[in-house]
């Protein structure tokens, strides 16, 4: 695994993986991550779904959750063995004890924890998300977030998103983790210039 130098004097050196809940904004946090340290940001559901060329709703119908996970484990190995980036996971990834022990060991782990009214307000009008096509989505909501927590708290690391917090004050806080636990730093150019 190589090292990713960005234009902005920072230096990557594993990958970076942002776990929680669907609505936790992984996704936003991963792209405002990566656009800071001009580095690639990697999703596992997209690459999924463009792999398949079927949405994941659609891979939940025809094949089966399960399928869907062994599937997500082995797109999550083959990004991880890339230059490092801002890898965004799916929801339900970190939940298999395998896809846990391979993201300690090869990147930075980050999870965005949020409050069950912080995530329902966020995908309450998102129809693609298959775990919630239930009669009381937020229930399920509720439920999921229940049982998946003690999972997430396995996390090394943790930024309890706040409602008022926007995308740049939120990626500042995992940016500040990232700094302290060596994932970020400046690169040699940088420091030579000041």
């Amino acid at each position: 695994m190589g090292e990713s130098v960005p234009q902005t004097g920072l230096k990557l050196t594993r990958s970076i993986v942002l776990i929680g809940m669907m609505g936790a904004g992984k996704t936003a946090i991963g792209r405002a991550l990566a656009a800071e340290l001009g580095v690639e940001i990697r999703d596992s559901d997209t690459e999924i779904v463009a792999s398949a060329q079927l949405s994941i709703a659609e891979i939940f119908d025809r094949f089966g959750e399960p399928f869907f996970r062994e599937k997500e484990g082995q797109v999550i190995a083959r990004l991880l063995e890339g230059p490092p980036c801002v890898l965004s996971t799916g929801g339900g990834a970190w939940l298999s004890a395998q896809n846990r022990e391979m993201l300690m060991a090869q990147a930075s782990v980050v999870w965005l924890e949020g409050d069950l009214n912080l995530l329902w307000s966020r995908v309450k009008h998102k129809s693609h998300r298959p775990l919630l096509r239930t009669e009381d989505p937020k229930a399920t909501l509720a439920g999921l977030l229940a049982t998946r927590t003690p999972a997430y708290a396995l996390a090394p690391a943790k930024v309890t998103v706040q409602p008022h917090w926007s995308i740049d004050r939120t990626a500042a806080e995992v940016m500040h983790i990232l700094r302290a636990n060596g994932t970020v730093v400046a690169s040699e150019n940088a420091t030579r210039a000041g």
